[in-house]
């Protein structure tokens, strides 16, 4: 979604990649949270404001980025980033920011700079099968160790945060969790914000060039060629159903919609449904299982 949307020449974009992520390179953004899920409001985003515009308008920090250096491979992306920030500072572009570890913040960084917000909702089958395969693990602490968080957004969920901090639960109740407690966020948002844009992953990956060119339109930018053929080159059934790297984009993006059915047993699939009703009506049907 993000490689796509920043593709756009008219405006310009370039793309900026998880500033919220504590793995992000600090030459692109000076910035070390250290958790997922940094919760930025009005009561503490103050002292992140200066970092994030100098990110947004792409000035590099390369002393930051030094003191980071710890191999031939980080020399080398500091080299590429350094490049690819003066390119777009050059051009003048705005800053498409890819980072759903922002969802909690994204009001913060809407009222603050002005963004405009796309949000993409994932099927919690989907999303459960893709947390088991890369055995990505939370540390649910990181929620409960965030008053205002909590204040906000997941005290509906303190009871259930509280008893996985202590005790792990197993990896598909850990996404069931952690479905519910960030969809349920992203259901707040959009109640308080109609204007934001709120789209399926299964939609964008079934109809790439209708989804895509309807965002363009709703985003203010101009569809052309050199658009459409990305999005068709890098979603065509040619491609791999699953990325061979982790930052490739070039799926078989039809392939994918239910690729799910086939990778959870009958039990495990009621088990997620189950799991994350009613929730899971909000943004599909019966049919959708």
């Amino acid at each position: 979604m993000g490689r796509v949307l920043a593709a756009s020449t008219s405006p310009p974009l370039g793309y900026l990649w998880e500033p919220f992520n504590p793995r992000h390179r600090p030459g692109t953004f000076p910035v070390r949270f250290p958790r997922y899920f940094e919760y930025l409001c009005a009561e503490n985003g103050r002292p992140y404001v200066e970092p994030m515009q100098a990110a947004l308008a792409f000035r590099y920090r390369p002393g930051a980025e030094l003191r980071s250096l710890r191999s031939p491979k980080d020399v080398a992306r500091m080299g590429r980033d350094w490049a690819r920030f003066g390119r777009d500072r050059r051009r003048v572009a705005a800053a498409l920011v890819k980072d759903p570890i922002a969802l909690f913040s994204s009001e913060w960084l809407a009222e603050t700079f002005g963004m405009r917000v796309v949000v993409m909702v994932r099927h919690p089958a989907a999303f459960a099968v893709s947390i088991r395969r890369r055995n990505w693990r939370h540390r649910f602490a990181d929620f409960l160790d965030q008053p205002l968080l909590m204040r906000d957004f997941l005290g509906p969920h303190e009871t259930e945060l509280r008893a996985a901090a202590e005790r792990r639960p197993a990896i598909l109740d850990e996404a069931i969790l952690l479905w519910n407690v960030l969809y349920g966020a992203a259901a707040t948002l959009e109640e308080r914000h109609p204007d934001w844009i709120f789209v399926r992953h299964e939609d964008v990956a079934a109809g790439p060039v209708e989804r895509f060119r309807d965002l363009y339109s709703r985003l203010g930018l101009e569809w052309t060629p050199a658009v459409e053929r990305l999005v068709r080159e890098t979603s065509s059934a040619e491609n791999p159903g699953e990325a061979r790297r982790a930052d490739s984009i070039r799926r078989a993006s039809a392939s994918q919609v239910r690729a799910w059915t086939s990778q959870l047993s009958r039990e495990e699939t009621e088990r997620v449904r189950s799991g994350t009703d009613p929730l899971w009506r909000r943004y599909y049907a019966e049919g959708d299982w």
